[in-house]
């Protein structure tokens, strides 16, 4: 499974309905929104609504990755609102497998997220409870980051881990991916690609997914 997934927070939200549209139709494989409370990370971006109002406008699975403090509080309204995968994140947590198989007990895949500097081996013991693992590969809070270079090593890492542990779980990564090292990323076990700029800042989003399809196949 190899999949691209153009993140909504480089959309252009005065025009969000044309911008679902034009990516649902351009080729993307789901669509992955967002979610900050300006606690969690350094900025704000949408709640449950903006979901729901986006569920209305594509057919596309919604990925809905929450940086936000106790998203325990939050799981089950996102999943009522239409979110088919819900990531939660390591270091927002303090019950990480009870917060899983609530996402799960919502009807959604459950993944949990990584930061770019926490270590990947303490996800061991939730590898076989987990749908997905996203790595960060850029620190949260805003679209446009460059990419982080050891973001790849870690991904071989994870994918090792998984192999051997026997889990289901795929990888996810997001931030600062494009053309450029998305066959790089592929080639060390990831899975889905998280995409903003590279594709919503296209000239041609269409072609950006399809070379980004070509690149990863």
């Amino acid at each position: 499974m190899k999949l691209i997934a153009p993140s909504v927070l480089s959309a252009d939200f005065s025009r969000i309905e044309q911008q679902v549209k034009m990516i649902t139709e351009a080729g993307a494989d789901l669509l992955h929104l967002d979610v900050m409370d300006g606690h969690f990370v350094p900025n704000i971006t949408f709640g449950p609504k903006m979901v729901a109002d986006i569920r209305k406008l594509t057919n596309l699975p919604l990925d809905v990755h929450l940086m936000i403090s106790e998203p325990e509080k939050y799981v089950n309204e996102f999943a009522k609102a239409g979110a088919d995968w819900i990531s939660v994140h390591y270091e927002a947590s303090d019950h990480l497998n009870r917060l899983v198989q609530q996402v799960k007990d919502a009807g959604a895949k459950a993944g949990v997220v990584v930061n770019p500097a926490t270590n990947v081996n303490v996800l061991e013991e939730i590898l076989p409870y987990a749908d997905f693992i996203l790595l960060m590969s850029v620190n949260p809070g805003f679209g446009g980051q460059k990419f982080i270079e050891s973001s790849t090593e870690k991904a071989k890492k994870l994918s090792a881990m998984i192999q051997s542990s026997g889990s289901k779980a795929f990888i996810e990564m997001d931030g600062g991916i494009g053309t450029g090292n998305i066959k790089m990323l592929s080639d060390a076990g990831v899975n889905v690609f998280v995409a903003g700029n590279s594709v919503f800042g296209s000239k041609d989003p269409a072609g950006t997914i399809a070379e980004m399809k070509k690149l990863i196949n």
